[in-house]
């Protein structure tokens, strides 16, 4: 049995490292990232993607990821998004590039058998290219998600440190208990910046495998809700050119 608890639209972005013209490979980029807009809840959230990909759902591969950001005003992230240039004492000024567009599709956060599945579906580009295939953004796919306690002990080497962990109000944090994970069986447990999550690669046919329909339209760049012409270069979300 499927329950339906959130669904709205979903961006994908990567960011090119600092000195690099011209993305070829992950070696080229600083940062994959996914925004998730909700259509009934009143915040963006901005999510950075361990590996700098998505988990292939064939080889039910994991990713971790974390809640950067969260924010009522989407011109916000798009400031997050932007070139950014710094000064060092060794090199001088550096120039970090803007993030670019990879994918535009439609998401639903569900529960299925006591499980929290987060499915996609893309509406842009029209078809996956180079650009996709190395972010493995598929046409459509779904993910189990869980949340990882924030006051729980992590093994050396992993996760936040304890201070940038987040801060949950206590009617959620009194949920974990003792159990290090949970699924996102409420949305609001994705609306705190330090949020800890795994991503499990599930499946590709996502209506054939959990009954979720995603209600994908023809989007386009005058109908993109977070973007503007000449933000960014829009080859990759656009045609599926890497840039």
């Amino acid at each position: 049995m499927t329950r339906e608890l959130e669904r709205g639209d979903m961006f994908f972005f990567y960011r090119p490292r600092v000195g690099v013209t011209e993305v070829r490979s992950l070696d080229d980029v600083a940062r994959f990232v996914v925004v998730l807009d909700p259509d009934t809840r009143g915040c963006d959230r901005l999510l950075v993607v361990g590996r700098k990909r998505l988990p292939d759902p064939e080889r039910h591969e994991r990713a971790w990821a974390l809640v950067a950001e969260v924010t009522p005003r989407p011109d916000e992230l798009r400031d997050d998004l932007e070139a950014r240039s710094y000064e060092t004492r060794t090199r001088g000024l550096r120039r970090q590039p803007e993030a670019r567009p990879v994918g535009e599709g439609r998401y639903v956060l569900a529960d299925h058998d006591g499980h929290s599945h987060l499915a996609y579906a893309l509406e842009l580009p029209p078809e996956p290219g180079e650009a996709q295939r190395l972010f493995n953004l598929h046409r459509e796919a779904s993910f189990i998600v869980a949340v990882r306690n924030p006051d729980a002990p992590a093994p050396p080497g992993t996760g936040l440190p304890r201070g940038r962990r987040a801060d949950l109000p206590r009617p959620l944090r009194d949920r974990f208990g003792d159990r290090r994970w949970l699924p996102v069986d409420d949305p609001a447990m994705l609306d705190h910046p330090g949020i800890e999550l795994v991503l499990i690669g599930a499946a590709e046919q996502v209506e054939d495998e959990f009954g979720i329909q995603l209600d994908t339209e023809a989007e386009t760049l005058e109908t993109s809700e977070l973007l503007r012409p000449g933000d960014v270069p829009l080859e990759p979300w656009i045609e599926g050119k890497l840039r």
